[in-house]
């Protein structure tokens, strides 16, 4: 199936304008959701459960391997998404009010480079409608495969209200989340970046872990996971300052990386603006959580995304230090089975995560 895929069925896919076909595989996906037989069944077919249990965050993985944020923003194609191997998802970047997004064509492939260039700006039914989307879904702690909410800022709320606008998509959704994911490193909402530096994070961090903490006493349950997002384009001493603030705030992991906004050496050629994803980004996502490993001892944990588009990278991003993996621009260019056939690999050491 990948080599039928990458000879054939990505040459007519591609032939199509690139969001569109977006568009197309969602909704695919969303009717394949309403058998539910049918996804049991291949979800026994694909889903790979480690040697060991994968227990992160409190939360248990039935194998590493995650769908990054992006592919599906407004949680419509969770069920089958989850019987395509994956042992998580994450879905997003939400933001607290529906927005369209950024006017199109914003959605780019380069098949040469396998990366994709998107200035897709949240683009997102909003907080209130995954809510409704999320009721009818399996609840958190009887899910067989985790689920993150990705939240953003909306983009008509300026910087200095962003906290409320976080705030109030954290409660809204705090029920339904296996974890958070907190993007504020995406390159295609003005001034969202400013958010990974100054006092805006310590701000923003320090809200969201009382309200967390608030929550999580009146439902007499643990805190909910909350990780942090971060850009690969940081220096190192920016990175050093994050992971303070972190620290400090006591949030459980981060996420690197999100896209670059770099174009360097033979993409200079690229000149469409936006978040950059896929191969070229992997050799910067690694250095960023190689270097996060190391400055921390091992004691934080990352999930690691950027560039991860078969066994090899995969492995050298665990090798890194990550802990879990995600991608989402490998497997435009890989197929559909890509998260089943790193699962089922064995090219990663089995000590520092389990």
């Amino acid at each position: 199936m990948p080599q039928l895929y990458t000879s054939l069925l990505r040459k007519l896919l591609f032939a199509q304008e690139a969001e569109k076909m977006h568009e197309y595989a969602l909704i695919t996906l969303r009717l394949l959701g309403y058998f539910k037989p049918v996804c049991r069944v291949m979800e026994k077919f694909n889903q790979v459960h480690g040697a060991n249990p994968i227990k992160l965050f409190g939360i248990n993985f039935p194998n590493m391997v995650g769908l990054a944020a992006g592919f599906d923003k407004n949680g419509e194609s969770m069920r089958s998404l989850g019987a395509l191997g994956f042992g998580h998802l994450e879905i997003g970047t939400v933001t607290r009010h529906k927005q369209p997004g950024n006017v199109r064509p914003r959605l780019f492939r380069y098949p040469e480079h396998e990366a994709i260039v998107n200035r897709m700006g949240f683009n997102n039914e909003g907080a209130e409608a995954l809510v409704e989307k999320l009721t009818k879904y399996t609840p958190p702690g009887k899910r067989r495969i985790p689920v993150g909410i990705n939240i953003g800022k909306t983009k008509k709320v300026p910087i200095e209200e962003a906290v409320d606008d976080y705030t109030e998509s954290f409660n809204l959704l705090a029920d339904y989340a296996d974890y958070f994911a907190i993007n504020v490193s995406s390159p295609n909402t003005p001034d969202l970046r400013k958010l990974q530096t100054g006092s805006y994070l310590p701000q923003l961090l320090g809200a969201l872990t009382k309200i967390n903490t608030e929550h999580a006493q009146k439902m007499g349950t643990a805190p909910i996971p909350i990780l942090l997002k971060i850009a690969p384009d940081l220096t190192f001493r920016e990175i050093d300052n994050i992971v303070q603030t972190l620290i400090e705030n006591r949030l459980d992991g981060i996420i690197a990386t999100n896209t670059t906004i770099q174009r360097e050496g033979a993409l200079a050629n690229i000149t469409e603006t936006g978040g950059l994803s896929g191969t070229p980004l992997h050799a910067r996502s690694v250095e960023i959580i190689k270097y996060i490993y190391r400055s921390t001892e091992g004691k934080l944990p990352i999930i690691g995304v950027g560039g991860i588009s078969d066994e090899v990278t995969a492995g050298r991003t665990i090798d890194a230090g990550a802990s879990l993996i995600q991608f989402y621009t490998g497997m435009v260019y890989k197929g559909p089975f890509l998260a089943r056939n790193i699962a089922r690999s064995q090219v990663w050491r089995h000590s520092d995560w389990v």
